[in-house]
C-alpha cells in the first residue's frame, strides 16, 4: 500500500492551519521520513489552502478536499459533530470511508476524532471500543501504551483487545519480534488492583500471547514490557504527566547547569530532550477501526505533523490493520 493516501485535517490543532501546512511540506522533503505529496490529501477550506500554498512556493502535488467547518478544541465533541457535518475531521474520516484515502490524521479535538472515526468507520470484528496507542521510547526502546484516552470506562474484554492490538502494532510497525504485554496496576502480584484489573488479568493471561502480568507505574521508565495496557482515564493522566515531567526536569537541570556555566552539557541535554519530545513521535494510532486514524497532539508544530504523516504512511505500508485482524482471529478464545 505504498501509494495509499492520508487525509490530513488542515484545521486541527492550536496552530492550524499554518503549522499543519508547514508540516505537510516538511514531510515531502527528501530524507528517511519522506512522504510523497500525492499521498497527502489536504482537508479544509480549499481557498485558504490554495492561497497559503501559493504564498509558500506553490502546491507540490497535494490533492485537496474542501471542508467548510471546523470543530474547535474546546467544543463538545458530540454537539460539534452533530451541528457541523462538514467539519474537517468528519470530512477526513469520510475520505477513508469512501476509499479516497486509507488513513486520516488530525491534531484537533481528540473526542471529536474518536467519535467521528468510530461512527464513520466502525470497529473491527472482536473490538467493542477502539483504543489510542501512543509510542514512547523513554528506556531507549519503543514502548506502546494503550489506551491513552479513548475509553475511560472499559470492560475487561476491551483491555484484552488492547493487549492484542498493541502487540500486533508493535510487531508490524515497530519491528518488535515477540512483544511483551503488561497490565498497568498498583502492584506486580496476581490479584492486585480493582475488579477491572483482576478480570482483565485473567483474560490476558489466557488469550494474549506474550502477557507478562502486572506492571507498575515505575515500569514505564524501564525495559519491562513492549506494550502496556490500561484504561483510558489512567492512561491519559499518565501520558500528560510524562509529557510535562520531562519538560519540567529538563528545564530544572538546564537552569542549574547555566548557574554553574556548564556549557559542555548542552548537546547531551538536547539529545535527552528529543527523546521525551512528543513531536518526535508524531501522533497516536486509534487502533481497532476499519481504517487507520492518527490523532496528534493539539500543540503539534510542523515537525510533529511531518512525523505523524510518516507514522501514518508506515502503518499503511506495513499493513497494521491486517496484522491486528490476524492477531485477533488467532487469539485463544477466553472461557
Amino acid at each position: 500500500m505504498t501509494s495509499a493516501r492520508i487525509a490530513l485535517d488542515v484545521m486541527g490543532g492550536d496552530a492550524a492551519p499554518q503549522a499543519i501546512l508547514e508540516g505537510a511540506l516538511l514531510a515531502t522533503r527528501p530524507g528517511p521520513r519522506h512522504v510523497a505529496a500525492a499521498r497527502i490529501v489536504l482537508v479544509g477550506p480549499q481557498a485558504t489552502i490554495e492561497s497559503w500554498l501559493a504564498e509558500h512556493g506553490g502546491n507540490p502535488g497535494f490533492p485537496i478536499q474542501n471542508a467548510t467547518q471546523v470543530v474547535e478544541m474546546g467544543e463538545s465533541p458530540a454537539a460539534a459533530l452533530r451541528s457541523k457535518p462538514d467539519n474537517s475531521i468528519s470530512v477526513s474520516v469520510g475520505a477513508v470511508r469512501k476509499g479516497a484515502a486509507a488513513a486520516a490524521l488530525s491534531m484537533g479535538n481528540t473526542g471529536a476524532c474518536v467519535g467521528a472515526a468510530t461512527l464513520g468507520l466502525g470497529t473491527l470484528e472482536g473490538v467493542r471500543r477502539p483504543g489510542i496507542a501512543v509510542t514512547i521510547a523513554l528506556a531507549g526502546k519503543p514502548l506502546v501504551l494503550i489506551d491513552m484516552g479513548a475509553n475511560v470506562a472499559p470492560k475487561p474484554a476491551d483491555l484484552l483487545a488492547y493487549g492484542l492490538m498493541g502487540s500486533a502494532y508493535a510487531n508490524a510497525c515497530l519491528s518488535v519480534a515477540q512483544p511483551r504485554v503488561g497490565l498497568l496496576n498498583v502492584g506486580e502480584e496476581e490479584g492486585k488492583g480493582n475488579d477491572l484489573c483482576k478480570e482483565a488479568w485473567g483474560l490476558l493471561k489466557q488469550s494474549c500471547p506474550g502477557f507478562i502480568g502486572n506492571v507498575e507505574g515505575c515500569d514505564l521508565f524501564r525495559d519491562r514490557a513492549d506494550v502496556i495496557v490500561t484504561d483510558g482515564f489512567t492512561g491519559n493522566v499518565a501520558l500528560k504527566l510524562m509529557e510535562e515531567m520531562g519538560s519540567f526536569l529538563l528545564g530544572m537541570v538546564l537552569r542549574e547547569l547555566k548557574s554553574h556555566q556548564a556549557q559542555w552539557a548542552g548537546e547531551a541535554l538536547a539529545h535527552v530532550k528529543a527523546k521525551v519530545d512528543y513531536a518526535q513521535y508524531g501522533g497516536a494510532l486509534l487502533l481497532g477501526l476499519k481504517g487507520v486514524m492518527i490523532i496528534g497532539h493539539g500543540r503539534s508544530d510542523a515537525t510533529a505533523v511531518a512525523n505523524a504523516l510518516w507514522q501514518g504512511a508506515q502503518a499503511l505500508d506495513r499493513g497494521v490493520n491486517e496484522a491486528i485482524q490476524r492477531t485477533l482471529a488467532a487469539a485463544p478464545a477466553a472461557s
